[in-house]
């Protein structure tokens, strides 16, 4: 028995990682997690196959901009173990690492950006606490329901 889709909404800062640049490469580790709810999420709960709304966070106009697929199991982040990278843990060792990443494969940009004001205005059909909109919340990883997934891209097709 095969296990049931999942879908996901997964941050990125346009200047650290694009759209675009995941159009460009095809498939991309995703890497540099260093919160442990949003690294659960990629190790036990992420499948291939399974679905990303891909954002862009910290830009002019933060929003839902592509669409990925989840494309490997989870791995070791391989950034925790360089000294020079911005993503090194000392604690983490090859035997026991810390962080885990999965890759993630390129599937279509979207027709237009589904910005952040856009969605908040959804917020009730979301659902009370749905992590995009609730405050304070800054995970760069997490969930997103069936109906969720199904909202958001009906949105796209809004003018």
């Amino acid at each position: 028995m095969t296990a049931r889709k999942r879908y996901w909404l997964m941050k990125s800062e346009p200047d650290a990682f694009s759209i675009d640049d995941l159009q460009r490469v095809g498939t991309e580790p995703w890497n540099g997690v260093r919160n442990y709810q949003a690294r659960n999420f990629m190790r036990d709960g992420m499948h291939v196959g399974d679905g990303i709304l891909f954002y862009h966070s910290n830009t002019k106009v933060p929003g839902i901009v592509g669409i990925a697929t989840v494309a490997s199991a989870a791995y070791p982040d391989d950034t925790q173990f360089d000294p020079q990278s911005d993503y090194h843990d000392p604690k983490a060792t090859r035997e026991e690492p810390r962080w885990m990443l999965v890759d993630v494969g390129f599937e279509r940009k979207l027709e237009r950006v589904i910005a952040l004001d856009e969605i908040k205005l959804h917020a009730d059909a979301l659902g009370e606490g749905f992590p995009l909109t609730a405050k304070g919340n800054r995970l760069s990883v997490f969930p997103v329901t069936a109906a969720q997934w199904k909202l958001l891209l009906s949105l796209e097709r809004r003018p």
